[in-house]
């Protein structure tokens, strides 16, 4: 039987961000599970919780999953096995983001939903030269719609800085993102770094907020490293 996985994606993303990791990772059982539709990390974790049956369980999450899996973590600790977060840290939304992504917000309630054109998702990638990939980004954003968009936003106004309770715990932990991603919070890395804890934390060159469509060999192995502990 094969150890199994369970993915969360990030804002605004669903299952086809896995598809380019799953054929280096044959030997896992990878379970795709969406974020909940809820701008509320106790209601999220929840209905992660209603879904998630095995005793112990290898949680990995990107982006915006990246630190729901950690809210999930600090709530039922004896459920996580392993903790792995992609492209992501586990703290508040930096003040500089707040203004913008409140103004977003409330154009979104306003019902204005801005579809994702192809030319703005190439610009968010390190590999702008696939086609394929941007397509990819862009039928995620798009498909989800305004229906996604309003909960996942609202709820990056709510996080909390979770460092120092995730550092409490004995849960092996590890973070993985690329070293020039301006989406990513390098603040909040920067501070772990200057404190005492047990993460794992690896950073490969680069621009790219979406490693598992964009470096998935690269990321495969870092998950085998992870399981392997």
């Amino acid at each position: 039987m094969k150890e199994k996985i369970y993915l969360i994606p990030g804002l605004m993303t669903d299952h086809r961000l896995w598809h380019r990791l799953e054929p280096y990772l044959e030997e896992y059982e990878l379970i795709h599970t969406p974020i909940p539709l809820s701008e509320n990390f106790d209601e999220m974790v929840d209905v992660l919780h209603e879904n998630f049956a095995d005793e112990k369980i290898n949680l990995l999450g990107f982006s915006l999953g990246g630190y729901l899996a950690s809210y999930y973590a600090i709530q039922y600790p004896s459920k996580v096995q392993r903790l792995f977060l992609v492209g992501s840290t586990p703290s508040a939304t930096e003040l500089k983001d707040i203004s913008r992504r409140q103004q977003k917000l409330d154009e979104a309630r306003q019902s204005k939903f801005t579809p994702l054109s192809l030319e703005k998702a190439r610009e968010l990638l390190e590999h702008k030269e696939d086609v394929a990939l941007a397509q990819t980004v862009v039928d995620m954003f798009n498909d989800l719609g305004h229906k996604h968009f309003l909960p996942q936003l609202a709820s990056t106004l709510n996080r909390e800085n979770l460092f120092d309770k995730l550092n409490t715990l004995s849960i092996p932990t590890k973070m993985f993102y690329s070293q020039n991603d301006r989406l990513l919070n390098h603040n909040s890395i920067k501070q772990i770094m200057q404190k005492e804890h047990d993460l794992q934390i690896t950073a490969r060159e680069g621009t790219s907020h979406n490693i598992p469509l964009e470096v998935p060999s690269c990321l495969s192995k870092e998950i085998r490293d992870w399981m392997a502990t």
